[in-house]
């Protein structure tokens, strides 16, 4: 087993730890009876979270570079024979992701090539189902699923205005003649997109593989550019150690992948420096030249590159030979991406765990502490009732009343509180709701189609992300206005009634500004810096919107559940205290009563009181107990769950 699996099997398993212990913490909360529609709610979103969390590895090089055979190598080999094609030339034609999704049958979904007509990006396709060409993927036949994966491969012939309209060919590249053939017609992918639904361990467990076509693919299809390889965890970037770094791949570094975390340069095929006439030293020099020269021309330090033999380190794995695999220097590779992608995955997750728990963590002990306090007045006050006449219990119970008017003279204010704050919360969505942004992404498109101009086609681009941007600080504005609202009603209930309330929960659309400044940046690197466009590239931008488009569509569905989840819990807290201390004032109310009909139920009910105090005791130790498990499982040591397993 190597390294990066192993990793990937441990970082599976603190996963699960983590999702018991949020389980547990959340039983107990609502046998406690603290639960509520809003903690409800953050238990719900968290445990999906890390139910959805994936972890997602691109392969991207030039044809013939050994992609797949890389990919081969690192998580299939257990299979003891080749699982994705791998031969001379082209062997991938379009993206594909490997992934496992347990809500469909094992199978190999492909797109066809024919949607790159239409305006919508593949991600818009995902969610249409009959598009979609299904082919069955028998698990238990290795050749049943290699000849299933040779799908991916398959090809077809079209004539060149076809190609053309799907963006696939540009007549006026004086190389594109070199394309046509014979008869006339230009070879192109028969499938825009595939997703492989493989149950594969690994896959089960979260991981996601995307393997990308050649390098001139990478600008062509807005969805690598945009969304597949941005988001990957981690990208190899693939060179040939016999060619070292050519003029494309430089501009695929620099363009699209660049210096970053977890993104690593491979340089495959050392075995073809491999030489029975040279020395062993020699030959290691000769593959550190070459490592040097290929760091030099990316800007990375050398040890960010990494030299490795794909098809010997799969045929050392299948063949369990040792000495050939260390040969290889595979067993690098993997262990970096282990070190460097997983470690850096759990924190990302540590870190958003962390902040909701402990939210969630301050609420609950707050309302354990106001219900503690409680009961602490209610036995003050009842143990000074000892031996004192009827014209004190009705002097405390004028009291209570008193308390009682005061709080709900509060309550009043809040309604008008609440008024304010469900038109605000209306107004967040004027500017942040779907059908805003649909109607600027139909604009756009309309401005674009009606322009015959490089500088019209740009303007609407810019506009259409200004515009986009405007709209986002506008809803910033509101949510910001409605945290400052309710951090004064928090102060007043806290002041005036001692409820135990610290500041309302904080939020910010800044991560999807952000978000929406990536993908423009994107846009301007493919675009901005060409003074004319080509008709091809007219074309291709015209796609690219439509990706963009897709793209800011996601941004905002979840920047809509973002702030539809924070509204619904930025109350939550103040609501809970004021629930227990209305119910708190019934009950000292309803102690102070019976004592007025029958001093003799004083001691009973000092008894009982004293009893309830002991019970919140052992909630408080009990909810800090879970906590601190909670605490523990999420930052656990992937090296210590190995060995306790």
């Amino acid at each position: 087993m190597s390294n990066l699996v192993q990793k990937f099997q441990e970082y599976s398993t603190w996963r699960s730890g983590v999702v018991a212990a949020l389980e547990r913490y959340r039983a107990w909360v609502a046998s406690a009876g603290m639960a509520d529609a809003a903690s409800d709610a953050r238990f719900s979103r968290l445990l999906a979270r890390m139910a959805d969390d994936k972890l997602s590895i691109a392969f991207v090089a030039e044809f013939s570079r050994g992609k797949s055979e890389l990919i081969n190598a690192i998580f299939f080999a257990d299979y003891g024979q080749r699982i994705l094609p791998s031969s001379a030339g082209r062997t991938t034609m379009c993206p594909t992701e490997l992934m496992y999704d347990e809500t469909f049958p094992p199978s190999i979904r492909l797109l066809p090539i024919e949607t790159r007509a239409e305006a919508q990006s593949t991600s818009d396709y995902k969610e249409q189902k009959q598009v979609w060409t299904v082919l069955p993927l028998d698990i238990s036949s290795g050749e049943g699923m290699l000849e299933a994966f040779k799908q991916v491969s398959l090809t077809k012939r079209v004539p060149p205005a076809e190609a053309k309209r799907y963006g696939l060919f540009d007549d006026e590249d004086p190389d594109a003649a070199l394309s046509v053939g014979p008869d006339g017609l230009v070879e192109i992918s028969q499938w825009r997109h595939a997703i492989v639904n493989f149950p594969h361990p690994l896959l089960k467990q979260g991981l996601v593989i995307i393997d990308t076509p050649g390098l001139n693919a990478i600008g062509t299809e807005p969805e690598l550019t945009l969304n597949l390889i941005p988001n990957a965890h981690a990208v190899l970037f693939i060179l040939a150690a016999d060619t070292g770094v050519t003029k494309s791949d430089i501009d695929v570094w620099r363009d699209h992948i660049g210096t970053g975390p977890g993104r690593m340069v491979v340089l495959n095929k050392i075995d073809s420096m491999w030489d029975e006439l040279r020395s062993p030293a020699e030959v290691d020099e000769q593959i550190a030249r070459q490592v040097s020269s290929v760091a030099q021309t990316l800007h990375l330090p050398p040890e960010q590159v990494f030299p490795i033999s794909a098809q010997k380190g799969l045929v050392a794995k299948v063949n369990r030979d040792a000495a050939l695999l260390a040969k290889t220097r595979l067993p690098q590779l993997e262990n970096a991406l282990s070190g460097e992608l997983i470690p850096s995955k759990q924190e990302i997750i540590r870190a958003q765990l962390a902040s909701d728990i402990g939210e969630m963590s301050t609420a609950k002990q707050a309302l354990l502490a106001s219900r503690a306090r409680s009961v602490v007045e209610q036995l003050v006050e009842l143990k000074s009732l000892r031996g004192k006449n009827q014209s004190i219990i009705e002097h405390m119970m004028k009291r209570v009343d008193l308390e009682k008017k005061e709080f709900d003279e509060s309550l009043l204010k809040l309604q008008g509180t609440r008024a304010v704050f469900t038109r605000l919360s209306t107004e967040v969505f004027t500017s942040l709701g779907m059908d805003i942004l649909k109607e600027e992404v139909r604009q756009t498109r309309d401005a674009m189609d009606k322009s015959k101009f490089s500088t019209g086609l740009r303007a609407a681009v810019k506009r259409f992300f200004e515009q986009i941007q405007t709209n986002l600080a506008e809803s910033s504005r509101k949510t910001e206005e409605i945290t400052e609202m309710m951090s004064v009603m928090y102060r007043k209930f806290s002041t005036e009634h001692g409820l135990a309330l610290s500041t309302p929960m904080p939020f910010s659309l800044d991560k999807y500004r952000k978000e929406i400044e990536m993908i423009e940046s994107v846009y301007h690197k493919q675009f901005g810096t060409a003074v004319i466009l080509t008709t091809p590239q007219v074309t291709l931008m015209t796609k690219f919107f439509d990706s963009i488009a897709s793209r800011v569509k996601q941004s905002f569905t979840q920047a809509n559940r973002d702030v539809e989840a924070w509204l619904k819990v930025v109350m939550a807290p103040l609501e809970a205290q004021i629930w227990e201390h209305k119910s708190q004032l019934k009950k000292r109310r309803q102690s102070i009563e019976r004592i007025h009909s029958a001093t003799d139920d004083l001691e009973e009910k000092v008894e009982a009181l004293e009893k309830l105090q002991a019970e919140i005791d052992e909630q408080k130790r009990m909810l800090q107990q879970l906590e601190n498990d909670l605490h523990q499982a999420i930052h656990a040591e992937l090296s210590l769950l190995k060995a306790a397993a």
